[in-house]
């Protein structure tokens, strides 16, 4: 597969009048399907980690797809370590959005199924090479030639290699959630990768698709999915810090609104972002918004744009790397790190890796992974 360019813009702060600070969102993890998916599949915008990054995002039937994926794949591949669920997820976001929009049985089967475009070389979709037909339209619908099937965007030859039953139904359909996850991760473990290590595990997915975008898009969502599964560990912080981290963790689901919140808590916003979003009748929070209300509560009293939050407390310099913020620290990142001025973003640090965020408008206050965005600028210590 290939992955068709895709113009990445940031978002950044905007300073509003009538004495409403700047307001910040994210920057861009790159947004791009496969080209030869070529569907609606849910929302896209035109910059910022895009929306979703938890499990809530995903419809439940398929997560239990991917956890039983998961489960089952040493059956086949025994010698492969390392296999978990927000890397089944990551390919399937990228794939298909998690066959958002479709009917999901009891029993896996999708409804209506997923078809990509006809890899005839027409360059619809971005494709540009011919694929002649395998499967006498079994899995594809076309005797004409093939096409990239089921949630994960298999194609039936590539299927045929890969394809189990994992549902017991004795077919090994690519268009059943339970027997497609499989098969992804059977073919992300090759003949035995260890997917712990980062470089094992990109090898997999540029197996899946040759493109450095994809597989740049492709962990940008399996960082976050990471991040999101995994509840912060916080028995090791206590007083000022615990608070401000329970303040922030306490808004999770909260939406996202540009301009909103401040020490109070949550509020409506203003218009408009630079892709045109309103926070004017969103109650919620900007990224900067999160932090100001955060830190309220311990008395301490941020400056409402993020470039400015910089200016406050220890300042953590980005050349340390992110091992060395603290659970409680502000983190930054920037259109040109090291130039606090051009500083577009701000979370709240909560140990190993993750991060409390209000990403961008469309989504809602969650936990990321502190590299699942670009520009790391360092942090601040207030506490």
């Amino acid at each position: 597969m290939t992955t068709p360019g895709r113009r990445v813009r940031r978002w950044g702060c905007v300073v509003a009048l009538l004495m409403f600070a700047a307001v910040c969102c994210a920057a861009p993890a790159g947004n791009a399907i496969s080209a030869y998916v070529a569907l609606k599949t849910g929302a896209q915008d035109d910059g910022g980690i895009a929306e979703g990054g938890s499990a809530a995002d995903i419809p439940p039937r398929m997560l239990t797809a991917y956890k039983k994926a998961v489960q089952q794949v040493g059956k086949h591949v025994p010698t492969c370590q390392g296999m978990r669920w927000p890397v089944l997820a990551g390919i399937a976001k990228v794939e298909s959005n998690h066959a958002v929009g479709r009917n999901i049985a009891d029993n896996g089967d999708i409804r209506p199924k997923i078809y990509g475009v006809l890899l005839n070389g027409s360059g619809a979709g971005g494709n540009t090479t011919v694929f002649p037909d395998t499967d006498g339209g079994k899995w594809d619908g076309s005797a004409s030639g093939e096409r990239a099937v089921g949630p994960f965007q298999f194609l039936p030859s590539t299927w045929e290699g890969v394809g189990e039953d994992a549902n017991g139904d004795q077919v090994a359909d690519p268009h059943n959630a339970d027997d497609a996850a499989l098969g992804a991760a059977i073919y992300l473990c090759g003949n035995g990768r260890d997917l712990t290590g980062r470089s094992q595990l990109e090898a997999a997915i540029l197996q899946y698709n040759h493109s450095d975008e994809y597989v740049a898009n492709v962990l940008g969502w399996i960082d976050q999915y990471t991040a999101a599964a995994e509840d912060p560990d916080l028995k090791n912080v206590s007083g000022k810090v615990r608070t401000v981290i329970e303040t922030a963790l306490s808004q999770r689901g909260v939406p996202y609104s540009w301009g909103g919140g401040n020490a109070g808590g949550k509020s409506y916003g203003i218009c408009c972002s630079p892709g045109g979003s309103s926070g004017a009748t969103i109650k919620g929070f900007d990224c900067s918004g999160l932090t100001v209300y955060a830190y309220a509560k311990v008395g301490i009293q941020l400056p409402r744009t993020a470039a400015s939050q910089a200016g406050v407390g220890q300042r953590i310099p980005a050349s340390l790397g992110t091992g060395a913020l603290k659970p409680g620290d502000l983190v930054f990142y920037a259109d040109a790190p090291g130039r606090d001025a051009t500083i577009y973003h701000v979370g709240i640090y909560l140990g190993s890796g993750q991060m409390v965020n209000a990403a961008r408008p469309g989504t809602v206050v969650r936990l990321d992974a502190v590299n699942a965005m670009s520009g790391y600028a360092g942090g601040a210590r207030l506490l």
